[in-house]
C-alpha cells in the first residue's frame, strides 16, 4: 500500500521523535495543521502503522517503521553494531574538508561516547553532509541512517545538534542491545 506525502511526513516526524507524542507536537513537527494532522493520525492508526499508548498520546508501530526504513537488523548484525567494529569501518571525524580530528567510533556506542567530546563543528559538518546516514546505512543501520537523513532537514547546529544525536544513537543501541 502506497502512502501519501502528507502520512510519510507524519510518520516520519514519529520515526524521528522515537517515543508517543502529543498530535499537536506531531502537526508542528510534520508541518501540517492540526486538524489534518489528527485526520490522518486517526487513519494510519487504523491501518496500524500507529498506535495510541494512552490517550492523546501517538507512537509509531513496527509496520510504520517498516514503510520509511524496510531493511531489518538480524540478532548478529544488531551484536555487531552495538560492539566493536573493525578500523576500516570505523567512523572518522573531521571539521572541514582535510581536516580530520584524529577521532574514531568503532561502533554505536563508541559514537555515542565521541558525539559528546569532539568538536560540534565536526558535528555540523557530517550531519550536513551526509556523513551520518552514510556511515550508518554503510555498516548495516538503514534505520539510523533514514534517522540520520531525517534529522539533517531539522536544521539543527550546536549543542542542540549534539544531544539529538546523542539521544538518537543512544536509543538505538538500547533496541539493539535487547535483541541480543
Amino acid at each position: 500500500m502506497s502512502l501519501s506525502t502528507v502520512k510519510l511526513k507524519i510518520l516520519e516526524s514519529m520515526f524521528l521523535e522515537d517515543r508517543p507524542a502529543r498530535a499537536a507536537l506531531i502537526a508542528k513537527d510534520s508541518g501540517n495543521e492540526f486538524r489534518v494532522a489528527m485526520m490522518h493520525l486517526l487513519d494510519l492508526t487504523r491501518k496500524g502503522y500507529v498506535f495510541s499508548p494512552e490517550k492523546g498520546l501517538y507512537a509509531i508501530t513496527d509496520k510504520g517503521k517498516k514503510a520509511l526504513s524496510p531493511m531489518e537488523i538480524t540478532v548478529d548484525k544488531a551484536r555487531e553494531l552495538v560492539g566493536h567494529l573493525p578500523r576500516e569501518k570505523a567512523f572518522h571525524f573531521y571539521t572541514a574538508i582535510e581536516k580530520p580530528l584524529g577521532v574514531y567510533a568503532y561502533g554505536l556506542q563508541d559514537f555515542v561516547d565521541k558525539v559528546q567530546k569532539v568538536d560540534v563543528n565536526s558535528l555540523e559538518f557530517h550531519i550536513y553532509r551526509g556523513d551520518f546516514e552514510n556511515w550508518f546505512t554503510c555498516i548495516g543501520d538503514a534505520e539510523l541512517g533514514k534517522k540520520m537523513a531525517l534529522l539533517k532537514d531539522k536544521n539543527l547546529c550546536g549543542e542542540e545538534l549534539r544531544q539529538k544525536l546523542k539521544v538518537l544513537v543512544e536509543s538505538r543501541c538500547m533496541a539493539l542491545s535487547a535483541m541480543t
